[in-house]
């Protein structure tokens, strides 16, 4: 079987195509202006939800924007205009707010809701490309997303329009994000099951080594003894404790390799004599992605967990931030 071979002319297609789409998008930027604000300030006064909505390629990107709404801070939900009109309009309330998306203004299933939703109290915003178009009019605040041509090569598919109206979606939801003050920890509430929520929720205490699985040692005690320790816990340190169990430093396989490399007799010596004096700690309610910056900053693999009275509370290693999924 013969396999046609893409030639030059597909890769010039393609750098066209992101030209003609890159182009659509940065023609937005001067077009922000007073309806934006009008937009921005209905979504923020709304005391219901925002409903999105479009039909073929505007309804997936309406999907996204929703999603994309309500992942930073403001209740949003798509909603399918034929859906609509056989029953789904019910989700719809006077306190909400529409977005309805259509390249022309003129498509015929958000026409037809439009209307009514008006009718009943709620408020309408339009991203077309066409601000003479009927959706336009009937608008509360128009955003024109049009584009000066299509990146298909027929200029039929919609491809630089879509692309314009994702990124005026993606712009009106970080203006808000930014109106209400919604922060890194917001945006780790609405997604706890990625890493980037594991990174923002996770603390230090939520993943140390506690009570004995801490290994510690008495100032006073042999290193053959704190060599023990080290390996009954695991993490290739032991740290020094007072009575009281204040940190006065800790003991690690470096610290052993340095004693031998000054010519040092391990069997005449205490763990205060070769232990590192004053070493980095961190605080059990810091966040376990600061421990991975201390550690990759200062180059160490352990660090111990001490309270704000400088009590040993825990220890953890690298291997425990990795099971955590924190790196």
């Amino acid at each position: 079987m013969n396999k046609t071979q893409p030639s030059s002319q597909a890769l010039e297609l393609a750098r066209q195509v992101l030209r003609i789409e890159a182009d659509a998008v940065a023609a937005l930027a001067a077009r922000v202006d007073g309806a934006f604000l009008d937009a921005l300030a209905l979504i923020l006064n709304c005391h219901g939800r925002v409903i999105v909505s479009g039909i073929g390629k505007s309804g997936h990107i309406a999907r996204k924007i929703a999603s994309t709404l309500a992942s930073t801070g403001t209740p949003a939900y798509f909603v399918h205009p034929a859906e609509a009109s056989h029953g789904d309009l019910g989700m719809i309330a006077r306190d909400d707010v529409l977005i309805a998306l259509s390249n022309s203004g003129e498509s015929a299933e958000l026409l037809t809701i439009v209307p009514i939703v008006k009718r009943q109290g709620g408020k309408l915003i339009a991203i077309t490309g066409n601000p003479d178009s009927a959706l336009a009019r009937e608008a509360d605040a128009h955003l024109d997303a049009g584009v000066a041509q299509e990146a298909c090569p027929l200029n039929l598919a919609p491809t630089a329009s879509t692309t314009a109206a994702l990124a005026l979606g993606d712009a009106l939801a970080v203006a808000l994000l930014d109106a209400r003050g919604f922060g890194a920890e917001d945006f780790a509430r609405s997604h706890p099951g990625g890493a980037l929520g594991r990174r923002l929720l996770t603390h230090v205490r939520d993943v140390m080594r506690a009570g004995d699985a801490v290994p510690s040692i008495a100032p006073q005690a042999s290193v053959a003894d704190a060599i023990l320790e080290i390996s009954r816990g695991g993490i290739g340190m032991t740290v020094v404790v007072s009575p009281e169990r204040r940190v006065l430093g800790v003991f690690t396989d470096g610290d052993l390799r340095r004693a031998f490399a000054r010519n040092l007799d391990p069997r005449t010596l205490t763990v205060a004599d070769v232990m590192s004096r004053d070493p980095r700690s961190i605080g059990p309610d810091k966040l376990a992605v600061e421990a991975v910056e201390m550690m990759e900053h200062y180059k160490i693999n352990q660090l111990p967990v001490v309270a704000g009275d400088g009590a040993l509370v825990g220890a953890l290693n690298m291997h425990d931030l990795f099971q955590a999924k924190v790196l």
